[in-house]
């Protein structure tokens, strides 16, 4: 019996990078149409020889494994992509023209399917595009050529059908980007399951995500969309994004006054900080630009606030012309605010006066229209007899 006509389980071990599933010869009972898979003997290289020769004569059998796992240990995919790259035809060559045969062909030798063969085929044409290996076309069956080192497969290879597609390529080019093997990636895409277990038991892996996450938002407005709305409603979540705003405005309001020299009045007005003022800000914002990622800002940004606007009222009180002018400033906003509210009392929408009609209304309305008489007569008082 030769090895050749026997399909082991595994006629050349896997190396940590690649799965068993990924030589498409040895897939036996798992191959892509359920047909049996023939044994392709990988060939003997330069080197092969073992570095101690048992003293009896060897098997032939265990002697071509021991061959065919050394030429994988240094070879890994490439031993199985000189397969094909040497026996199935290249794009555009003619039957008659080559002994090779095509794509389907040689998966139905092989015992598996034409897209795992085009796969390995595709991975040899784009390192011949590197230089790394020869062309298809200077490849006659049968004939050996110096592989590269295992190393390089992965970079050439991937042993999953959705790296064809337009979502795997994103994923394959995004991998590259952060220096890891599209392998990996394409394989947490197709079992997000896994992904969110991870999630929920690592914390790592949890902040690794949080920060892809927020990288993603930059770029795709439909998540920022969903996003928000997934927080809006969590109240959980609304209320710590309440907070965490809350916490920013103020920080960004101490850093103002640091950056730019200028400060808000409680009545809204902007005035130059003092000296004393600003190096006050600034030592609050040096304290908090130290905290740490995971440590909590609220409470000091709460503290350099509260600070900051003490100091600003105290800066309004001391200077009498500025003072004067925040009464003033404060006196204006009230009074806009005030018109706007009472415009918008209004009767209009109201087809009979008597369906909303209650004692307190009348009231309040004269206890106001007292009011706001009070206050014309000590402004006519002020501006004096010329008004």
């Amino acid at each position: 019996m030769s090895v050749a006509s026997a399909a082991p389980e595994a006629t050349v071990p896997p190396t940590d990078d690649t799965s068993a599933e990924e030589h498409f010869w040895d897939e036996g009972a798992a191959s892509d149409e359920g047909a049996p898979a023939g044994t392709v003997p990988a060939p003997a290289a330069p080197g092969d020889a073992p570095d101690e020769v048992p003293a009896g004569p060897v098997d032939e059998r265990v002697s071509l494994d021991a061959r065919e796992f050394g030429v994988y240990a240094r070879t890994g995919g490439w031993a199985f992509a000189l397969k094909v790259a040497r026996s199935v035809r290249p794009g555009g060559q003619a039957a008659g023209e080559t002994p090779k045969v095509s794509a389907k062909e040689f998966a139905g030798l092989a015992g598996c399917s034409p897209e795992r063969v085009m796969r390995y085929y595709k991975a040899w044409d784009r390192a011949a595009d590197d230089g790394l290996v020869p062309h298809f076309e200077v490849l006659a069956p049968g004939e050996d050529v110096e592989l590269p080192d295992s190393d390089a497969w992965l970079s050439y290879y991937s042993s999953r059908s959705s790296s064809a597609s337009e979502r795997g390529t994103a994923i394959t080019a995004a991998a590259e980007a952060e220096g890891i093997r599209p392998t990996k990636a394409l394989e947490v895409a197709e079992n997000p399951t896994a992904l969110r277990a991870a999630i929920l038991a690592d914390p790592s892996t949890a902040q690794a995500a949080r920060t892809a996450l927020l990288d993603r938002l930059k770029e795709d407005p439909a998540l920022q969309t969903e996003l928000a709305r997934d927080i809006a409603r969590t109240d959980d979540l609304k209320k710590a994004v309440a907070t965490e705003t809350r916490a920013a405005d103020r920080i960004g309001y101490v850093r103002q006054i640091v950056e730019n020299g200028q400060v808000k009045t409680p009545a809204g007005q902007t005035i130059d900080a003092p000296a004393e003022l600003r190096a006050e800000a600034e030592r609050h914002l040096s304290l908090i630009d130290e905290l740490d990622e995971d440590e909590e800002a609220g409470q000091w940004a709460a503290e350099a606030y509260d600070t900051v606007k003490n100091l600003v009222v105290q800066t309004v009180e001391a200077d009498p012309e500025l003072r004067v002018q925040e009464r003033r400033t404060k006196f204006y906003s009230s009074l806009q605010r005030a018109t706007k509210v009472f415009e918008e009392l209004t009767f209009d929408d109201v087809d009979d006066i008597d369906d909303i009609y209650e004692d307190d209304m009348l009231q309040r309305l004269e206890e106001l229209q007292e009011a706001i008489g009070a206050c014309i007569s000590n402004l006519r008082r002020a501006a004096g007899p010329a008004s």
